[in-house]
C-alpha cells in the first residue's frame, strides 16, 4: 500500500507540474505577445498593476511564471520597482484559482476529472494536427488542462487510504496544534517542488482523503498553516530568477518575500487562536465535510492573499523603501543605468540637454563593455564572458528607452535654434549605440555555436582577431573622448580606425580563404570568424556614425529647427551628416 502510495503520489504530481506547464506554456504562446504589451504598458497606476498581475496569473495558472516575467521587465528597465511590486500583489492574488479548479474537481456534476482524460486525448490531437499554430496552442493548453486533473486525480486515490491510518491522523493533529511547524513543512515543500499552486493542491487533496481526520472543522485548522507556508516557499522561484539581475530586479523579487513573509508574519496570530479558521467557517455557505473541505481551503487562501493586497497595496511605497534599503547597490549597479536624466531639468532645455550628452557617454561605455566581453568570450571560448553581454545589453536596452523617452519629453518644450537642431541627432546617436549592443549579441550567438560544435581558430585567425579587438576597442576610446568633450580632433581619429576595419575586412577575408587552401582552418570555423569580422565592421559603421555627428557640430546638414513633435525617427533620418 505504501509503494502505491509513493508512486501515486509521485506520478500524480508530476503529472499535476507538467500538465500546469503545458497549459501555461500554451496561454503564454497564444497570447504571449497581449501579456508582455499588457504588463509592459498598463501599469501606471497601483490598481491598475495590481488588477493586471491577478488576471494574467489567473490566465497562465502560475505566480512564479508571472513573477520572473516581472523581474525581467525590471531588469530591462520597463517597470519601475514600484509598478512591479503593484503587479507581484496582484499575483499574490491570481495564484488562488488553482485552488478553485482543485476544490471543484470531484464535486457532483462539476466532476472535472471524470473528462480529464478525453480532453488529454483531443488536446494531443489538436496539438500534433493543428492547421494552424492558434489551434495547436489550443490543443497545448487543453492537453496541459486534462494532465493538471489527471494528476489531481492520482493523487487523489493516492491520499484515500490515509483515512483509514492513525498515526497520520496523528502527525497532522500535532502539527494542527504546532503552527509554526506546519508553516515550515508548508514552506520547504513548495521550495522543493518549485510550485505554490501544486503544494496547496496536495493539501486540499490530503484534507479531502482524510488525512487531517474526520473533524472538518479541525482539518481546516491544520491546513490554513500549511497554505501560509507555500506562500513563504513560493518566492524562492523569483529569488532565483533575480540572480543574475541587476539591483532593481533583485529588490523585485524581494519585496516579493518581504511580502508574503510579512503577510505570514501579520496572520499568524489570528491562525494560531484559531479565529482566522472560525471566520472562514462563518462566511462559508456550504456545511464543511468531505466533498466542501478543498472549496473551504480555497476560500482561506483567497482571503488571506486578499487582505494581504488590501493592506500592502496602498504601502506599495513603503515596501519599496524597504526593499531599497534591505538590497543595497553593488559596485557597478549604478553604471548600468541612467541615473543624470532629471525631469525637472526639461524646463531648462539646455541644461537637459548636458544631462543626456552625460548620460549618453555612460551609454556608450556601456556599449563598449558588451563589445569587449563578446569578443574575448569568442577568442577564448569563455562562457562567462559570452553570459555577461545578453545583460549588459539590456542594460543598453535601457538606456535607449530612458534616454529616447527624456529627449522625446524635451521636444516638447520650447526649445532655442541650437538645441532643437541637436536632439535628432542625439537620438541617431542612441540608436546607433543600441545597435551596436545588438552586434555584440550576435557575437555572443556565432561564440556559443563555436563552442558547441567545438570549432578552433588558427593560431593565424587568433592574431587577427586580436588586432581587430584592439582596433576597434581604440575606434570605442576615441568615440568616448569625442562625446564627452565635443572634441572634434578625437572624432576625426576615430575616423581613422574605420578604415582600418574596412581593410582588415578585406584583407582577413582573403587570408581566411588562404588558410582554408592551406589545410590550416575548415570551412565552419572559418564562416564563424569571418562573422566576427563582418560584424565588427558593422560595429564601426555606427561608430563612424557618431564620429561624423561630433564633426558635425551634433548637427545635419540642411536641417531646419523642429520645435514639437520629435519621435526620433522619420524624414530627417536620411539626412546626410556634416
Amino acid at each position: 500500500m505504501i509503494k502505491d502510495m509513493i508512486f501515486y503520489t509521485v506520478g500524480g504530481l508530476g503529472l499535476f507540474l507538467f500538465g500546469m506547464k503545458l497549459m501555461s506554456d500554451g496561454l503564454r504562446a497564444a497570447a504571449g505577445r497581449k501579456l508582455r504589451s499588457i504588463l509592459e504598458s498598463m501599469t501606471k497606476k497601483p490598481m491598475v498593476a495590481f488588477l493586471i498581475g491577478a488576471a494574467v496569473t489567473a490566465i497562465v495558472q502560475s505566480s512564479s511564471a508571472t513573477s520572473v516575467m516581472v523581474i525581467g521587465f525590471v531588469n530591462a528597465g520597463l517597470l519601475t520597482l514600484k509598478q512591479a511590486i503593484c503587479v507581484i500583489i496582484g499575483t499574490n492574488v491570481g495564484t488562488t484559482a488553482t485552488a478553485w479548479l482543485v476544490s471543484i474537481s470531484g464535486i457532483g456534476a462539476l466532476n472535472i476529472t471524470a473528462y480529464a482524460l478525453p480532453a488529454v486525448g483531443l488536446g494531443f490531437l489538436m496539438s500534433m494536427s493543428g492547421r494552424s499554430r492558434k489551434m495547436r496552442n489550443l490543443g497545448q493548453i487543453l492537453l496541459g488542462f486534462g494532465l493538471l486533473f489527471v494528476g489531481i486525480g492520482f493523487m487523489k486515490d493516492a491520499f484515500e487510504p490515509l483515512e483509514r491510518s492513525p498515526w497520520v491522523h496523528e502527525l497532522f493533529v500535532t502539527l494542527g496544534h504546532q503552527p509554526i511547524l506546519a508553516i515550515l513543512a508548508g514552506t520547504v515543500v513548495t521550495m522543493l517542488i518549485q510550485s505554490s499552486s501544486a503544494a496547496i493542491a496536495i493539501v486540499q487533496l490530503l484534507a479531502i482523503g482524510g488525512a487531517f481526520g474526520s473533524d472538518w472543522n479541525v482539518a481546516l485548522n491544520i491546513a490554513i498553516p500549511f497554505v501560509l507556508g507555500s506562500n513563504i516557499g513560493t518566492t524562492i522561484t523569483a529569488q532565483l530568477a533575480a540572480i543574475q539581475g541587476n539591483v532593481s530586479a533583485r529588490r523585485a523579487a524581494w519585496a516579493h518575500t518581504v511580502f508574503n513573509v510579512a503577510g505570514v508574519a501579520m496572520g499568524y496570530p489570528l491562525v494560531h487562536w484559531g479565529w482566522f479558521g472560525m471566520f472562514v467557517v462563518a462566511i462559508c455557505p456550504w456545511p464543511l465535510g468531505p466533498a466542501t473541505i478543498a472549496m473551504s481551503i480555497a476560500v482561506a487562501h483567497t482571503l488571506f492573499k486578499l487582505a494581504d493586497a488590501a493592506i500592502w497595496l496602498p504601502l506599495a511605497g513603503v515596501l519599496e523603501r524597504v526593499v531599497v534599503r534591505l538590497v543595497r547597490e553593488r559596485p557597478g549597479d549604478a553604471v548600468m543605468r541612467p541615473i543624470m536624466l532629471e525631469k525637472h531639468l526639461l524646463d531648462t532645455p539646455e541644461i537637459a540637454l548636458e544631462q543626456t550628452k552625460r548620460e549618453i557617454v555612460r551609454m556608450a561605455k556601456t556599449a563598449k563593455r558588451a563589445l569587449r566581453a563578446s569578443i574575448n568570450g569568442i577568442v577564448e571560448n569563455d562562457v562567462r564572458a559570452l553570459s555577461v553581454v545578453r545583460e549588459i545589453e539590456d542594460f543598453v536596452d535601457s538606456f535607449q528607452l530612458e534616454i529616447t523617452s527624456y529627449l522625446s519629453a524635451l521636444s516638447s518644450r520650447h526649445l532655442s535654434d541650437e538645441v532643437s537642431i541637436e536632439l535628432p541627432v542625439l537620438l541617431h546617436t542612441v540608436n546607433d549605440l543600441e545597435r551596436i549592443g545588438d552586434h555584440a549579441v550576435n557575437i555572443v550567438e556565432i561564440a556559443e555555436r563555436k563552442i558547441d560544435q567545438k570549432f578552433m581558430f588558427s593560431e593565424s585567425a587568433l592574431a587577427e582577431a586580436e588586432r581587430l579587438k584592439r582596433e576597434v576597442e581604440q575606434m570605442f576610446d576615441y568615440i568616448i573622448a569625442a562625446l564627452q568633450d565635443s572634441d572634434v580632433e578625437q572624432a576625426k581619429a576615430a575616423l581613422t580606425n574605420e578604415k582600418n576595419l574596412n581593410r582588415m575586412q578585406i584583407e582577413f577575408r582573403r587570408s581566411h580563404v588562404d588558410r582554408m587552401r592551406d589545410g590550416l582552418c575548415t570551412p565552419e570555423s572559418g564562416l564563424i570568424f569571418i562573422d566576427l569580422v563582418d560584424n565588427v565592421e558593422k560595429i564601426g559603421d555606427h561608430l563612424t556614425n557618431i564620429a561624423q555627428a561630433v564633426i558635425g557640430g551634433l548637427q545635419w546638414e540642411g536641417v531646419k529647427p523642429r520645435m514639437k513633435g520629435l519621435t526620433g525617427s522619420g524624414e530627417d533620418e536620411s539626412v546626410a551628416l556634416n
